[in-house]
This record gives C-alpha cells, sequence and structure tokens, in this order.
C-alpha cells in the first residue's frame, strides 16, 4: 500500500519530536509517565471534537496539542495555562 500524505506528516513530526527528547506514543499503548515529556499520537478529545493529532504531557500533565496541518498552511498557536516545569 503506497504511503499517504497523512503517513509521511505523522513520521516528520514523529521524527521532530523525537530530536527534541519526547517520547512519541500511540495511545492504545500510552504511559505519560514513561518520561519527562511524552507525545501521545492520535489522542481523543471530548465528545464532537475528534482527536488531537498529539497531546503533549510534561511530568504526566497535560501540557499542549500538535495539530498536523497541510504543508503551506499556518497553524495558530495557543499556549497551554500555567507554567511548564
Amino acid at each position: 500500500m503506497p504511503e499517504t500524505p497523512e503517513d509521511r506528516a505523522r513520521k516528520t513530526i514523529d521524527g521532530l519530536l523525537v530530536a527534541a527528547g519526547w517520547m512519541v506514543q500511540d495511545r492504545d499503548s500510552a504511559n505519560v509517565n514513561a518520561g519527562r515529556g511524552v507525545a501521545i499520537r492520535g489522542f481523543p478529545l471530548k465528545f464532537g471534537h475528534g482527536f488531537a493529532d498529539y497531546l503533549l504531557y510534561v511530568g504526566a500533565r497535560a501540557a499542549g496539542v500538535v495539530e498536523a496541518k497541510k504543508e503551506g498552511e499556518t497553524g495558530m498557536i495557543i499556549r497551554a495555562p500555567g507554567p511548564m516545569r
């Protein structure tokens, strides 16, 4: 089966997160205590809101979201409330 644009984006984002020190995990086998920074792929949001491409945990606490966009599109950056220690 040929690689889709979503597959290529996931590989790129995974690589960038790992290079930045994040532990990237699938939601079905996620362990937010596996390390200081854990990125969980395909995290379900509240009913009717779909999935976050990646939910970021710092010290086992949700700290941010990564939403993939098509190449060339810009996104919005929203900082999570409170300090990220």
